[in-house]
């Protein structure tokens, strides 16, 4: 197994992080950065997709005097990082929302990540977006041996929230997917796959073809706002700046940093980590005959999908470090041949990790901090669609006044737990990573 350095090449072509997505970006346009003062009704914190969201969302309804500063650049955080999953739910698993918030709730939150899903396929043929949709659905792949986990899966989802994924039994399932690893599996249709960072950029120029402005290479060093009411003007201060605004929306996410403490205080950045091969050829034919994208019943999942020029992305762990491990490539290589040992031997073009932010609930935070201060963060690991959720709730909240956000209070802002914070993510996990290996050796 052999790495290739595209790093130059990646960093050269668009000063992205390298990644296979930063390599094969559709367009290197440049946003300014922000060196003058400015005023806008609407000041947006954050390049990545619930910053992108909102402010589509707001010119969807009329609004055009925005702002987004972005510290680096679009989508340059998890949101150009990501495996490009797209399809419905949290971090928060579905039976778990039901326990914490009852049926008919829990079906409204996850309906609105349904409807989000449905809004991204719209916008993507509306706007034009070159992302490299593949809307052929998420494949749920069992890999445990107990078949009862699928059926009451499937029947929970059905009962409960209204959602019909297909079984695949062990034989229809190795059909599409030469491994023999698995046990079935779940099949969702209401699902896709794209290249997230193109999308990211995609949204960003049809933001910049509005009214709306776009400025990156802005880092944001300060908020200041009172509590006294939503008319009250507010500053977003800058190295360079300061941006007099109605309202201010927070969407750093896992970049967040310490930018306004009620909200950074309340999300972990937490890594997780992605690598792409090298084309594959027929080889990738003989793993997959599906175009779908694929995760697995573990907690510690892996999960990946075919790329357009035949390569295979595969991303898996998780970590409380912020720290790049050592032989990445090698890890997740090994990860891959677990699942594939035909691809043994196989060389890895990209490699790179990211952070996504999580709360302690593990549930999307979506809400106000203050009159006219709203917030969009904790996405874990699976917030394409939740993003796009956000987008719309706090672009209706501002436009209309809607108090859809409300759905969220249940969870608030917890504390992340500091210093420990980290520590408690990384052993839970472990933890969860424990139980998922004595199943397996069980022969569950």
């Amino acid at each position: 197994m052999q790495q290739q350095d595209f790093s130059r090449q990646s960093n050269e072509q668009s000063a992205y992080p390298p990644s296979y997505y930063a390599a094969t970006i559709n367009d290197t346009d440049v946003f300014p950065y922000l060196d003058r003062d400015i005023e806008v009704e609407t000041c947006i914190v954050g390049g990545g997709y619930a910053g992108l969201m909102t402010a589509l969302g707001l010119i969807e309804r009329g609004y055009t005097k925005i702002a987004i500063l972005e510290r680096n650049k679009v989508g340059w955080g998890a949101s150009g990082r990501n495996g490009g999953f797209v399809f419905g739910g949290y971090s928060l698993g579905p039976r778990k929302l039901v326990k914490q918030v009852g049926e008919e709730n829990a079906k409204n939150l996850y309906q609105l990540t349904q409807s989000a899903v449905e809004l991204i396929r719209k916008r993507v043929h509306q706007y034009h977006i070159d992302c490299d949709l593949v809307d052929e659905g998420v494949i749920w792949a069992n890999w445990f041996k107990d078949q009862s986990l699928l059926k009451n899966e499937q029947a929970f989802m059905k009962e409960k929230f209204a959602v019909d994924w297909r079984y695949l039994s062990p034989k229809q399932l190795s059909s599409i997917v030469n491994s023999e690893r698995y046990h079935g599996g779940l099949f969702e249709p209401n699902a896709m796959h794209f290249h997230p960072l193109n999308y990211a950029r995609g949204v960003a120029h049809q933001i910049d073809n509005t009214q709306a402005q776009i400025y990156e290479n802005t880092e944001v060093i300060d908020v200041q706002y009172s509590s006294s009411g939503a008319d009250d003007e507010k500053l977003v201060i800058t190295a360079n700046a300061k941006v007099r605004c109605k309202n201010i929306v927070l969407a750093g996410g896992g970049y967040l940093g310490k930018l306004c403490p009620p909200v950074a205080n309340s999300v972990l950045p937490i890594a997780t980590y992605v690598m792409a091969t090298e084309p594959l050829g027929e080889r990738l034919t003989e793993c997959l005959r599906s175009h779908a994208a694929i995760y697995d019943t573990r907690f510690a999942f892996d999960y990946y999908r075919p790329l357009k020029d035949g390569r295979i992305l595969w991303g898996g762990r998780v970590s409380a470090k912020t720290r790049t491990p050592r032989n990445l490539a090698k890890q997740l290589t090994r990860d891959l041949c677990k699942v594939f040992p035909q691809l043994s031997g196989v060389n890895v073009d990209f490699v790179w990790d990211g952070w996504m932010s999580y709360a302690r609930h593990q549930m999307a935070q979506i809400g106000q901090l203050a009159p006219g201060v709203w917030y969009g963060v904790g996405f874990g690991g699976h917030g394409v669609a939740p993003t796009t959720t956000a987008g719309e709730i706090l672009a209706d909240a501002i436009a209309n006044n809607s108090e859809q956000y409300r759905q969220f209070q249940p969870w608030g802002l917890p504390w992340n737990g500091g210093p420990f914070g980290p520590v408690a993510a990384q052993m839970s996990y472990w933890w969860y990573q424990l139980n998922d290996w004595f199943k397996e050796r069980l022969g569950k």
